[in-house]
């Protein structure tokens, strides 16, 4: 079971190549890469053979401009609360 959930937000952890991004805005078209540290969006949760999260990312406005499939050691979940263990 993963630990991150649908909405969650995220930050990518690795550079993202332009192989592994749909790219939904033109003027974006010219990225290479996805730095690291890129805020994100989970959509989707894959529990198939591996785990992998279908993330959204935005810029400040709301536009989404790339989405990226990406595994659990590329994300880093965001958290706005102390999430304490049990």
């Amino acid at each position: 079971m993963s630990l991150v959930k649908t909405l969650d937000t995220v930050a990518n952890l690795k550079p993202i190549a332009r192989d592994r991004l749909t790219l939904v805005e033109p003027e974006f078209e010219m990225i290479q890469q996805l730095p690291t540290g890129q805020v994100g969006t989970v959509l989707e949760i894959y529990e198939g053979e591996e785990l992998c999260y279908l993330v959204e990312f935005a810029d400040l406005a709301g536009r989404e401009y790339a989405m990226a499939v990406l595994m659990p050691d590329e994300v880093l979940p965001l958290r706005y609360e102390l999430l304490l263990a049990s």
